[in-house]
């Protein structure tokens, strides 16, 4: 007799599918947007443009400011300077490109960033409390935390059978144009629009126990581990682990770290290759 009918894996048929592109330089997004081209299922992609973002400002000589708040949490100080070099490199140059090759492979993609039809609005940071000197100091500037979905416009993109692709800046509560962590959004998509699944697809094969040794890989992390995990890792990585712990608790039923520089990056993410969450 004939075996049980697999179930269908996240993208294959019905459940949504939230894809994380780092911004980094050598992830495959060829590969990701031809393995993206095979599913069937709906998908939301949401992408960063770090390493884009550094180089346009200086080659603009727009300065980078990076703030360490007093909890250990870094991230990148936004002016208005700054904030024009990001329309550039994430909402310009990283986002069509990205649209250009899903749309060489047969993908309807839509790029919009939080600003476009208000599709995701922030709270704009009333400052970040960091340590300078000795002192405890508050720094302002245009960033802040993502806090509503347009669930309207997506429906409308989705349900008509296009695939958006996201990134910042968005939109705060002055309509004014904010940076937040694309991390922060991936959250609160999954919540707002219940995906079974979100990959994060990153330089790396997955979450590394040591950071320097590539085969260092940790297959699964359960959501109690996280926590511990986040005291013990420091920069970058220790906000990442802060926006995944509040990525599971938001009820999203499996998270996959995954590497995003090889031949199929989803592909391999979505057989479980990587740090598999939940």
């Amino acid at each position: 007799m004939p075996g049980p009918t697999p179930e269908p894996r996240p993208g294959e048929s019905g459940g949504l599918l939230i894809v994380k592109i780092g911004g980094g330089e050598s992830i495959n997004l060829d590969g990701i947007a031809r393995d993206l081209a095979g599913l069937s299922g709906p998908f939301v992609i949401v992408h960063g443009a770090n390493a884009l973002r550094d180089s346009l400002a200086r080659r603009l000589g727009v300065g980078k400011r990076v703030l360490t708040s007093v909890s250990g949490h870094e991230s990148v100080q936004s002016d208005h300077d700054l904030i024009d070099v990001m329309l550039m490199a994430y909402a310009g140059v990283r986002n069509k490109r990205i649209v250009e090759l899903l749309q060489g492979h047969g993908v309807n993609a839509v790029g919009l960033t939080g600003l476009d039809g208000a599709l995701v609005r922030g709270r704009r940071n009333r400052g970040i409390r960091v340590r300078e000197g000795g002192k405890t100091l508050i720094r302002r500037d245009l960033s802040g935390k993502p806090a509503e979905v347009n669930r309207k416009l997506m429906g409308l993109l989705l349900d008509g059978g296009f695939t958006p692709v996201v990134t910042v800046p968005l939109i705060d509560e002055h309509n004014v144009a904010i940076n937040s962590e694309n991390d922060d959004v991936v959250t609160l998509l999954s919540a707002e629009l219940g995906a079974d699944c979100v990959i994060q697809l990153i330089e790396a094969p997955g979450f590394l126990e040591d950071p320097d040794d590539p085969a260092s890989v940790v297959a699964r992390l359960s959501r109690g581990e996280l926590a511990r995990r986040e005291d013990d890792v420091s920069g970058r990585m220790k906000r990442k682990l802060l926006a995944l712990r509040r990525l599971v608790e938001s009820g999203t039923t499996r998270v996959v770290i995954a590497d995003g520089r090889i031949e199929r990056p989803v592909g391999e993410a979505l057989a479980g290759r990587g740090t598999v969450i939940g």
